[in-house]
């Protein structure tokens, strides 16, 4: 807000005025709800995302699917450990929450609650959101074409069809809600893009060393492919980050563009 006071300095050319602002921008992300009110909401779902992991991770699985118990365990899938970040991501909304009930206006714009509002923007744009949009498009594209080179209908009787949903198709609709009632402030497109393809290096560079150390491949379709198919699929894979890394910016920036808070860096 201008105070309708201007700061005057002398250059080498003359003076130069300009309008002096009485509040600083607030770097911690706009909401359309307030702290208490976001708090509730981000408690609610970091609690589902508990309760999804648990329930995953208590299953009473059997030989007939020896995948968790197998080199690995349930962390070299991506879709465990696409439930796992977000557990993180809510957990740090809530903290993020708790911090700016606890302080005032002022207070939030620096220091702490400034520092955690960032971290939760870039872990939000940068991993939450496109690692998530690709467990949810990669799997159900891949199951209409055929479920059995990615979830084999085997596993039917071993995993329920809410926990199924739970970990492949409400991942989605909970992403879009939280940027809808969350502005998040994204990073520079070279900054945000090279975070998200550093992920993806390195889980590529798992799911390649557990083939190596076990002689499983992750998931059914890799055992299909010759090995000019399996570079060219892990290729792929990998590059569809970057679209849907600018997919993201491209719905904030829809949602938030008429309150005039969302500010994009290109560079």
């Amino acid at each position: 807000m201008s105070t309708g006071k201007k700061h005057t300095i002398k250059t080498v050319t003359g003076e130069v005025s300009f309008p002096v602002t009485s509040e600083p921008i607030n770097m911690a992300a706009s909401t359309r709800l307030g702290p208490k009110v976001s708090l509730l909401v981000h408690l609610l779902v970091f609690s589902w995302y508990v309760f999804t992991i648990w329930s995953n991770c208590t299953l009473q699985t059997s030989d007939r699917h020896p995948g968790v118990r197998s080199y690995g365990g349930r962390w070299k899938y991506l879709t465990f450990i696409n439930l796992v970040s977000h557990a993180v991501f809510f957990g740090l909304c809530v903290l993020v929450d708790a911090v700016h009930s606890a302080v005032s206006v002022k207070q939030s714009r620096g220091g702490t609650p400034l520092i955690l509002a960032k971290a939760r923007d870039f872990y939000f744009t940068a991993l939450a959101f496109p690692v998530g949009t690709f467990v949810f498009v990669s799997f159900w594209t891949l199951y209409s074409y055929d479920r059995e080179l990615v979830y084999p209908k085997m596993l039917d009787e071993i995993i329920p069809v809410w926990l199924n949903h739970a970990m492949h198709t409400f991942i989605m609709p909970l992403l879009l809600l939280q940027m809808f009632l969350q502005n998040h402030r994204y990073p520079s497109r070279t900054k945000g893009i090279f975070s998200l393809a550093l992920f993806a290096a390195l889980y590529l560079s798992w799911v390649l060393w557990v083939h190596h150390a076990s002689g499983i491949w992750v998931y059914p379709i890799m055992a299909h492919l010759s090995p000019v198919g399996l570079c060219i699929f892990l290729g792929g894979a990998s590059l569809s980050m970057a679209p849907l890394y600018l997919l993201g910016e491209k719905l904030s920036l829809m949602m938030w563009s008429s309150t005039g808070n969302q500010k994009r860096k290109k560079k």
